[in-house]
Parts: C-alpha cells; sequence; structure tokens
C-alpha cells in the first residue's frame, strides 16, 4: 500500500494579506496616544491589502490622513519596508526599522511638549 502525501495549500506562496505585528502596532498606537493627548490628532485608521499594511492618522475625521505609516514587505532588501507618508503623498522617510521611521513625528511632538 503506497502512501498519498498532500502537500499543505499554504507552502511557497506569499500571504494574502500583510498585517502589523504586535510590537509594531504597539509600537505605532503609543505614538498615536501621545499625539492624542497632544491635541494633534484625533482619529486613525487601518488599511491590510495583499502588498501593504498602512496605518493612517488624521487631524479630524473627514480630512486626508496627515502622516501614514506603511509596511511593505517586497521592499524588505531594498530601501526598507517602513514608510513615513505625508499628507500630500509624498515619503517623509523610509528605513528598515520602524523606530526610524517614526523619529520625524516623534520629534514634532516633542516640539509641541516644550513650545
Amino acid at each position: 500500500m503506497s502512501a498519498v502525501i498532500t502537500p499543505f495549500p499554504l507552502t511557497g506562496t506569499s500571504p494574502l494579506q500583510v498585517g502589523f505585528e504586535r510590537t509594531e502596532l504597539l509600537r505605532i498606537l503609543d505614538l498615536y496616544g501621545r499625539m492624542v493627548a497632544a491635541g494633534q490628532w484625533r482619529d486613525y485608521a487601518m488599511d491590510f491589502g495583499k502588498d501593504a499594511a498602512s496605518f493612517s492618522a488624521f487631524r479630524r475625521t473627514a480630512e486626508r490622513p496627515e502622516a501614514r505609516i506603511e509596511k511593505r514587505p517586497v521592499l524588505r532588501g531594498k530601501q526598507g519596508m517602513w514608510a513615513l507618508i505625508g499628507e500630500g503623498g509624498q515619503v517623509l522617510k523610509r528605513g528598515h526599522e520602524l523606530a526610524g521611521v517614526l523619529f520625524p513625528l516623534e520629534r514634532r511632538l516633542l516640539k509641541v511638549v516644550e513650545g
């Protein structure tokens, strides 16, 4: 009697959607909470697609996002999978580490607290 081996269906395929790991989401939500406390942001949205996951922060609910944090794993080996995108759609910062990409927002938060 011969055994029939059926391969697991997800072997060698890309995930159906990109998401944030728990530590990444905690870091982003921590920054969001501090920006809300400083009166800078009031709302957020998350989007999980096949190619990227994004976290968008809004000053007001009905506006374009003031900042968008994107995770694109396909760019991991190139310029980095993390990107900070501004209100006009321009890439403000790109990198391999989330902390480095969030730094411009954190620096702005320090200026708000000091001034």
